[in-house]
């Protein structure tokens, strides 16, 4: 009896989220923050997310979230100079091909902390720091194809609609490169909008 009920916990208090949702992501380098000349980026990212409660401190609750997602990017160099001999010695052949636009996927495993801020009755903040591991399929003037990390700073709002399901609204920064383990290695930037939607898994209170 202790190792079964001690096994059920393990399941339950571990492995097994206590919400699991789908979020939306779109993404541009041209933004009014920052709009780099040299080169053009967007992104489209779909995320599954499975929720883990990680704790809570004073007024701030804490999830752990999983991330596997696709990236469906389009890219294009706008300044043929940016690509130099250190390109290689075929570097004006090189920005014919980069000048080209490009439509490229991404596949990424990602975690995120967020740190969560109940503001009314059924209505949260929460801002989310995240980081992962992923292969990106084409190489370009600013990235090597193949592995590489993304970085995710994240800040929205999370709605209870329903008594198990909330939507999110959110903007995020993104940052992808691989930490020079191959090259080139510039990376790309973006801003962007967001949207989920997450279900509770045996939620008897409705707590978002």
């Amino acid at each position: 009896m202790v190792f079964k009920s001690f096994g059920q916990k393990l399941k339950k208090g571990i492995w097994y989220p206590y919400k699991v949702g789908v979020l939306y992501n779109y993404g541009n380098e041209n933004n009014f923050l920052f709009d780099d000349k040299d080169y053009s980026y967007k992104t489209n990212t779909y995320k599954a997310q499975f929720f883990y409660k990680l704790g809570s401190w004073k007024s701030l609750n804490f999830d752990l979230i999983a991330q596997p997602q696709v990236q469906f990017l389009t890219h294009k160099l706008l300044n043929p100079s940016f690509v130099q001999p250190r390109h290689g010695d075929n570097y004006l052949e090189l920005r014919e091909i980069y000048t080209k636009k490009k439509s490229m996927n991404l596949y990424a495993f990602e975690l995120t902390v967020t740190i969560k801020k109940q503001l009314l009755n059924k209505l949260e903040m929460q801002f989310g720091v995240g980081g992962g591991i992923a292969i990106i399929n084409t190489k370009t003037e600013r990235l090597a194809n193949g592995f590489t990390f993304i970085e995710n700073l994240s800040i929205g709002i999370s709605h209870q609609t329903f008594k198990d399901t909330s939507i999110y609204l959110g903007t995020n920064f993104g940052h992808v490169s691989n930490l020079n383990f191959l090259s080139p290695n510039d990376g790309y930037n973006v801003l962007g909008i967001e949207f989920g939607i997450s279900y509770a898994l045996n939620n008897k209170k409705g707590t978002l």
